[in-house]
């Protein structure tokens, strides 16, 4: 979870997930279903976009960005969320990653 200060406020406007054996795109789609704004933001890793070929991009060797770009989701987050939203939230992406 983000860390910040106890006398400070949010500003954080979406809530990223690493996933590990889970059906990222099947994830997705459910929480669609459930009119869940998801969203999986790089597709394609920068270095791999084709507005970086011209510096040579797609030869940078960078395994983390392509094994995070493969893994990660992320979650509406902000500061009008109350806590029924994020509740409806929460158990969605548990009923998924439990059902599957």
């Amino acid at each position: 979870m983000p860390y910040r200060e106890s006398y400070s406020h949010h500003v954080f406007h979406q809530y990223t997930l690493l996933l590990e054996g889970v059906d990222r795109d099947g994830l997705n789609a459910f929480l669609a279903t459930k009119n869940i704004p998801s969203m999986i933001y790089y597709p394609v890793p920068a270095h791999r976009q084709q507005m970086f070929a011209a510096f040579g991009g797609a030869d940078f060797d960078l395994p983390v960005t392509d094994w995070l770009t493969e893994r990660v989701i992320s979650l509406p987050m902000h500061t009008e969320l109350d806590e029924e939203q994020l509740q409806y939230i929460s158990s969605s992406v548990l009923d998924f990653i439990n059902k599957n």
